[in-house]
Order: C-alpha cells, then structure tokens, then sequence
C-alpha cells in the first residue's frame, strides 16, 4: 500500500469519535451548510476538532457516517472545499493540504479508488492546495482528506519582490537560482539548475525550454531557504515562514526561444531584472539582446558574472571589463559591487546604473552578496489601481476546473471576487468567481500585484482560457482593441521596415503577429518613430503606457502605445 493511500486508511480507522480531531463529510453544500445557525454550528464543531487534535484537525470528504467510500463527483467536491474553507476561516483556521482519490465503482461496497500522482510530480505553477490531485478517468467521483490547522490563511506583505533572469543559454541562471533559493553549492554540472526544469526533456539536454518559478525569503535571522523545490510543501513553508519574500521568473537562454524570454520579461510584473554572463564565454550576441530588453522595459538590472571558479583571474578581470563595455555602449553606468559594496548598490540601483557582482554557484562566491541585495532592495513596481491579471498559463484541474496563473499587475484579488475574463474569440468579456488563489503552493485568502498566484476560477472551462487574456473586476468596462497608436524604436533590421511589416508584437503575456504602419511609410535601423499598429488575428486588452517589444528573425524593436483605438 502506497503512503498516499495509508494516509486514508488510518483517517479512516481513526475514525470520528468524541473529542477526537477526525470529522467525516460525505458533502458539504453552500445553499444548506452556510445558511444562518447551520454555519455557525459547524464552524464552532471544526473549531472543537482542531483544538481537540492540539491545533490540527482531518476532514474526511467524500464517506459516509460509518466510513464508507461514497465518492463526490468532480464539482461537488470542489463545492465541498469551498464550503470547508469558509467554515475553517470562521473558526480561525485554514485548509493546509488536501490529497483525493478516484473513486470508481468497480468494487462493491466500499469502492475502489485511483490514485493522483506524487506531489513532486506536480509542475512550477501555482495551483491550490484542495485541488493538486487527479483522479482516474474512470473515476466516478473524489474521496479527499483535508488537514486543517489553526491559524488564519497566510496574508504576505509588500516587502514580496520579484526578479526576472536573463542570459545566454548555459551561462548559469537557472543553476544561479537554484544555488540561492537552496544555499547549495553546484556540483560543477548544473546540479542545482534541475530544481527549476519543469520538463523532463530540459533536465536531460540541460536546457531550459520555458518560464520557471523558484522562491526563498529572508526572516530575522537571515535567508529562508529550500531543503527541496521539488516539494510543494517545501516552498509553501517558505512563504510561511518569510518576512520577505524573493520570486525567480527564470526565463530561457537559447535563440530558438527568445520569444518566451520576452514573454518572461515583458509579461510578468518584475521589480528587478537579473543577468548572467559567464566568465568562461563572455557577453555574446544573445547577452546583448537579453540586456536590451531588460532595459527597453525600463527595469533596474543587476548583472551576476557566473562561473568564476572555470577560469583564471586573468580571464575574470577581462570579463569584468568586457562587461562594462557593453553596459557603457547601452548609456547605462556600471557599479562593480566589489569595489563599492552593497549599500551604494541598494542606493543606486536604476534605470541608469548596474550593478555587476562576480559569482560561482560552485564555490558559493557572491551569494551572500546577492542575498544581502535581495533582502534589501526595495519594491519597485506599482500596486495602485483596480485589479488586473494577464494569464500566463493555464491548467485543468481534477474537482475544481480552470486554473489561470500570472503575475497580478495591478490592486488586488480575493476568493469570492467576481471577475471579467476575456476578451474571448467574439472580443467580449466573461463573468467568473475566484473560487480559490494560490502563490507557490500555499493558499491565500488574497493577493496583492506584483504576487505569482494561480487563480482556480468557476463559471468557465479551461479550454476557453487562453495566455494573453485579462482578469479584472467585474464592474470594469473593458473593450477589447485590435488597433494601437506607439512610439517605437528599431534596436536592429537588416533594411527598413515599411508599411504593412508584420513582426510578432509581446505585450503583457500577449504574444501575437500585427502589422505595422509607420507614421510617414519607413522606418530605418536606430530610429525612433510614430507607428499604428494592428493585432492579425484578435483583439486584446491594451492601455496607454504600456511598453512592448517586436521581434521577426534578426529584426527586433521596441515600443510604448500611446493611444488605443476603439472601433
């Protein structure tokens, strides 16, 4: 018998008896267990539960009194954790995990079940904690057994930052990340960049080929790190535990893939960026092209020369000065850490100053030094403004549904809200409820921008929720554009562009082909110029001010909308 499937064993056999921390649900339902005296009632007996089990209490979801395996189906079971939450809120506690089973009927009278995966199966997104398990396609219904613990929902603060990474492919960012949310060493082969591959195919060539997330924090003491990112209850303990938060978006390094390199870096909401240059290789071309959108989107960058232990120190300084070529022909003013240290680099760090710090993940050189600017480097971006969410990513999950997850970009999202999703295939907008949110594995009651939350939504199927779409509230009157007004910048063209160019436009984690029609027919390489321009295929969501890059083969550019068109 697998441990997962003990687990219910035992709550079972247990079983509910007076003065035990053990209660059995077959189903709990909003029109009857909430009304007035009934919510109350149960409230006060979850909160008799966890006080009897010494702070923490089980729920049985999906048995009948006697312990039978009745099975819920799918969205009654997600119901039932809605209910369940809403009763631990009130009893001044919180739904800490939950693991379900399929129940299918193949078996007679207690029924069979089918197991979900392992925890550390489970990919880098957020996702809630009631909802991380999948049932058999077989199965009839879900059998779950939720752990409460008293306590109200974690409610992070402002002091969360977010860092996107940059860099070219094998120069250490992912194996720099890994070394600093773990504090471990690498073992010289990339050992720690393994616990931020989400696919199989990229731990084994070594390459990254999408968006991944990691998290440390610092408390009182010093950094909050991981024992295993594998684990979901590994990084919700970091957010538990943290009086500041850091978030990695750890985006890709090869050509092939610079269009989810922008995506990771004009799509999320970062306070900061972070790129490497190893000393073995130096700044090439794709170095370049990284730092070039960090600082089109205008975001304060640190760069980290990795891989210091590969070289001799002759090779390091000519790195080092190489480096602060390519700063100085970008108009940007770099600040070498070593030489002027941690407190004139949390004062300076912007737009027009770079911080450089000399690292090796192998031997741990400068790590403290970045954990030093991490835990001190302010909040950058903004949290004012009505809640807005561009979706990322998009999951199914077994008993709850549609799972969108992104970076909030403005104001904040509670479980309950009622949204605007869209704009769907026809440009209009659809109402759906918050049904749950999460932030690396730990459920919140709320979230605030800047937060990489996933957002279990009911009222849609997860089929129909696509990235580039918006969430927002449901009193917003947004109207979907295909047409935008910008000021752009050609960084490089092999010709001119003309009317009618059609690069691929990223905007947000929009990412789609238009077609541009320069203010005066032609632009040339270097120019900054006025041009309209026009989404291919569908309209999205566009404001005035924000900043987007375009890019098609070698031609790259950038660009800010001034004006958007509402037909």
């Amino acid at each position: 018998m697998s441990p997962d499937r003990a687990v219910l064993k035992r709550a079972i056999e247990r079983g509910e008896r007076e003065g035990g921390s053990v209660e059995f649900k077959e189903r709990l339902q909003r029109d009857v267990h909430l009304v007035e005296g009934r919510r109350e009632s149960l409230a006060a007996q979850l909160r008799h539960r966890v006080l009897s089990g010494d702070g923490e209490a089980t729920y049985v979801v999906g048995v009948t009194d006697d312990g039978g395996l009745a099975g819920v189906p799918h969205e009654q079971f997600s119901e039932t954790m809605d209910v369940l939450s809403l009763l631990a809120e009130e009893a001044g506690a919180h739904i800490e995990d939950v693991q379900t089973w399929g129940v299918d009927s193949a078996s007679d009278g207690g029924r069979s079940m089918s197991q979900r995966p392992p925890d550390d199966a489970s990919d880098d997104s957020a996702r809630s904690d009631a909802d991380d398990a999948s049932a058999g396609d077989a199965s009839t219904g879900l059998v779950g057994v939720a752990t409460i613990r008293e306590g109200a929902i974690l409610d992070v603060d402002d002091s969360h930052i977010v860092v996107g990474t940059a860099g070219h492919v094998d120069h250490g960012k992912s194996t720099l990340v890994g070394s600093l949310v773990t504090g471990q060493a690498d073992d010289g082969e990339g050992g720690t960049r393994g616990y931020l591959d989400v696919q199989p195919h990229e731990v084994e060539r070594g390459l990254s080929a999408d968006l991944s997330y990691a998290v440390y924090g610092f408390d009182g003491d010093g950094p909050v790190r991981m024992d295993n990112p594998h684990r979901k209850s590994d990084r919700a303990r970091i957010v538990e535990e943290s009086d500041r938060l850091v978030s990695f978006v750890d985006t890709v390094g090869h050509e092939p893939w610079l269009r989810t390199t922008i995506r990771g870096l004009v799509g999320q909401k970062l306070d900061y960026g972070l790129l490497t240059v190893a000393a073995d290789d130096g700044p090439t071309k794709t170095t370049r092209e990284h730092l070039g959108v960090l600082l089109a989107t205008e975001l304060p960058t640190i760069v980290a020369i990795t891989k210091a232990d590969a070289v001799a120190e002759d090779r390091l300084l000519e790195v080092e000065r190489e480096v602060e070529r390519m700063l100085r022909d970008a108009d940007r003013s770099p600040l070498r850490i070593e030489r002027h240290g941690v407190d004139a680099a949390v004062e300076e760090i912007s737009e027009t100053v770079v911080p450089v710090v000399t690292t090796s993940a192998v031997t741990k050189e400068g790590i403290d030094v970045l954990d030093e600017l991490f835990e001190r480097l302010p909040k950058t971006a903004g949290t004012d403004g009505e809640f807005r969410m561009y979706v990322d990513r998009t999951y199914n999950v077994t008993g709850v549904g549609a799972v969108a997850s992104g970076t909030i970009m403005s104001g904040e999202v509670e479980a309950g809200d009622e949204l605007l999703l869209g704009p769907m295939s026809d440009g209009q907008f659809r109402e759906v409820e918050v049904r749950s949110i999460e932030m690396h594995y730990h459920r919140v009651d709320r979230a605030e921008a800047g937060r990489i939350v996933g957002i279990a939504l009911k009222g849609v199927p997860e089929s129909e929720v696509e990235r580039g779409m918006t969430l927002l509230p449901r009193e917003a009157d947004p109207t979907a554009v295909r047409e935008f007004d910008a000021e752009v910048m050609v960084l490089n063209h092999p010709t001119r562009i003309d009317d009618g160019y059609e690069p691929v436009v990223h905007v947000e984690t929009i990412s789609e082909a238009a077609a541009f029609y320069p203010e005066g027919g032609t632009l040339l390489p270097g120019d900054k110029g006025a041009a309209t321009v026009r989404f291919k295929f569908k309209p999205y969501l566009i404001e005035e001010g924000q900043r987007f890059v375009f890019r098609e083969g070698q031609s790259k550019g950038v660009g800010t909308v001034t004006d958007v068109r509402h037909e």
